[in-house]
């Protein structure tokens, strides 16, 4: 039997060691805070770090005015007075997005469509919502929707086997929407709880597979006038503030109900979150880092926030 010191640490333990380590490529670990107050020149170096750590230029003076006006509550004694005030200001931006992803099991099946450009994660992400509806009891079907890339749909099938869920495919070049309605019947003929349909990446300014996206959906409601019940935004968390772009554009043309980041263990730092939370009125479902299937987390705002800072207490245990 393995002892507590041979299991994995934490997924927000790693992430706060990607994050929050100092590293000059954001916020880092906040002890150079420690005892000062705030004035003109640190206000530059935190509005500075904050840029780098991809925050956006709005969310960094938003974050920056509500700093100045906690700097005057905290006591001349409180060596941690300013790191917690800038803690607090991140968890006040990112805690009105905190939604976790609960699966309405009367609206069977719960359909979970999946959108973003390639190379954003999608179809990893998807292998690892399988794994994390499996462990929570649900039976789970994929429908590979990205017919253009003979790849995603083998990537997608060697998901399915990993998780033993079923996939539902077909040739390459076919119709999306018709493999993702076909994933739908065959969903309620075997009373699936949850389908993740995948889908061609695209980039937002594709209006061709822009439209196209917009009529999966318009089957997935023929199929269920509610569905799809989840529209998920996978966003690469390295791509900066071409992110939040891509967020605002997937939003426009399908309404998004969720917004989970990935590869946050690349060159992402994390900031990006508090440039869409500052500008989209989009939940946040899951964080995600890493291949395997245990590499994904429900979004935290307060361990999120408490990462990018490099704050926190050890959570040695897998998730």
């Amino acid at each position: 039997m393995n002892s507590s010191a041979d299991k994995k640490p934490g997924f927000f333990t790693r992430l706060r060691k990607r994050l929050g380590g100092g590293s000059g490529s954001g916020l880092g670990a906040l002890n150079w805070l420690s005892g000062r107050g705030l004035d003109d020149e640190l206000e530059e170096e935190i509005e500075e770090r904050l840029l780098i750590a991809d925050a956006g230029v709005e969310a960094t003076q938003r974050i920056i005015d509500g700093l100045r006006k906690r700097a005057g509550k905290i006591k001349a004694n409180d060596s941690n007075g300013l790191q917690d005030a800038l803690h607090a200001e991140l968890v006040e931006i990112l805690r009105p997005r905190e939604a976790p992803l609960a699966v309405d099991l009367k609206k069977q099946p719960f359909v979970i469509l999946m959108v973003g450009v390639n190379g954003s994660g999608k179809t990893t992400t998807i292998g690892k919502l399988a794994h994390h509806f499996k462990d929570q009891g649900l039976s789970v079907l994929l429908a590979a929707g990205d017919t253009y890339r003979a790849a995603a749909t083998e990537q997608l099938q060697a998901w399915g086997e990993r998780n033993d869920v079923p996939v539902i495919s077909q040739k390459p070049g076919a119709d999306p929407a018709a493999v993702i309605f076909d994933a739908l019947e065959a969903a309620r003929a075997r009373n699936v709880d949850v389908v993740l349909a995948d889908t061609a990446g695209r980039l937002q300014n594709q209006a061709g597979l822009m439209r196209e996206l917009e009529k999966v959906v318009r089957v997935a409601e023929r199929f269920d006038p509610e569905a799809p019940h989840e529209k998920m935004l996978v966003l690469d968390s390295s791509l900066g503030q071409n992110a939040l772009n891509q967020a605002i554009q997937f939003n426009d043309v399908i309404g998004l109900t969720g917004i989970t980041l990935t590869k946050l263990d690349g060159g992402g730092r994390g900031g990006i979150l508090l440039a869409i939370a500052d500008k989209l009125e989009v939940p946040f479902r899951f964080i995600g880092m890493g291949e395997q299937k245990e590499d994904m987390a429900p979004f935290d705002a307060e361990k999120f926030a408490d990462a990018l800072l490099g704050n926190g207490h050890e959570d040695n245990h897998t998730e």
